[in-house]
């Protein structure tokens, strides 16, 4: 029985996992208001940006580089 529901939910993740994203989305702009949401966000993102790329073995020079060169 177990097994089937977790076999279940397996099947649906990436909208169970969309929902939990939801949910916290909603806490965090009620707890704290939306502009401190967003900034948060906006860190987490170039957070995981910066550290994708040094997992990519790229130096943080080359980063920088890429990023001023785009704009």
């Amino acid at each position: 029985m177990w097994e089937n529901i977790f076999l279940e939910l397996l099947r649906h993740r990436g909208k169970i996992i969309g929902l939990l994203i939801g949910l916290l989305f909603a806490y965090l702009v009620i707890r704290h208001g939306f502009l401190i949401t967003l900034f948060v966000g906006l860190c987490l993102y170039i957070g995981f940006t910066i550290g994708k790329r040094f997992d990519d073995n790229e130096s943080l020079r080359g980063v920088i580089e890429r990023i001023l060169k785009d704009k």
